[in-house]
């Protein structure tokens, strides 16, 4: 999927010299958490929740030590100063905010989000702003996405290659991997070290396409001492 599958296509903006009360009302009544800054048609910035954290209004102004203050020097006390008081958009906003196609990826997406630490994207054909893609709209993305495909080639065999085949690529494969098919129901065997490779390899089951429960009775074994421990689910078999 591409950014512009997933994206919010009618974008609320202000202007830079919109006022900071307006803009709050702005994200309350549309409730969203930022805004792009849109000048003649430009995209000039980005605003959100987070510029209106350190406000004189609720009191949460920086309050740094005459250290910090001597080191960081007055053109970020300045800076500061007017953050906290201005009273536009244009005295708080991101200036020249991270974009996107509208072709891009979603994996590029949340590789963005994740290294620039930010929860929106706008999204751009050419030089036009065109959408907005949120955390928001990768959660309903998921959503969509998450429930079951049907999928005409997922009998039992096609199954039981489709999760050997992937589980046996992985460097967490259990020991010793098998897995039992019978109308998409599940059952795997095995010995694991670790319950991370018990839950991967149990989560790679149920991803696969017609497989309509899943079965666990892999093995832990520990590698040190060969302390061995039968499944919870071949545990309550056995009362």
């Amino acid at each position: 999927m591409r950014a512009h599958q997933i994206m919010t296509k009618n974008v609320v903006t202000v202007a830079p010299r919109t006022s900071i009360e307006d803009a709050a009302n702005i994200m309350l009544r549309n409730q969203v958490s930022g805004l792009p800054v849109v000048d003649g048609g430009k995209l000039v910035g980005i605003v959100s929740e987070s510029d209106f954290l350190r406000r004189s209004e609720i009191g949460t102004e920086r309050k740094r030590s005459a250290v910090l203050q001597f080191l960081f020097g007055p053109g970020r006390a300045a800076d500061d100063f007017v953050h906290e008081r201005g009273r536009r958009i244009e005295d708080v906003m991101t200036l020249d905010p991270v974009t996107v196609e509208a072709q891009t990826p979603l994996e590029e997406l949340v590789r963005l989000m994740e290294k620039k630490d930010i929860k929106r994207l706008p999204v751009m054909r050419g030089k036009d702003l065109v959408g907005i893609v949120t955390r928001s709209n990768l959660l309903q993305a998921v959503a969509s996405l998450a429930h079951e495909i049907p999928d005409p080639t997922a009998d039992d065999d096609h199954i039981r290659d489709r999760i050997l085949r992937q589980v046996d690529a992985a460097s967490w494969h259990p020991i010793g991997f098998e897995v039992t098919v019978r109308n998409g129901v599940v059952h795997l065997h095995g010995i694991v070290t670790s319950d991370h490779a018990r839950e991967a390899t149990m989560v790679a089951a149920e991803n696969t396409a017609g497989v309509k429960e899943v079965h666990d009775h892999l093995c832990f074994v520990d590698t040190y001492t060969g302390f061995y421990v039968e499944s919870r689910e071949d545990k309550r078999a056995t009362r």
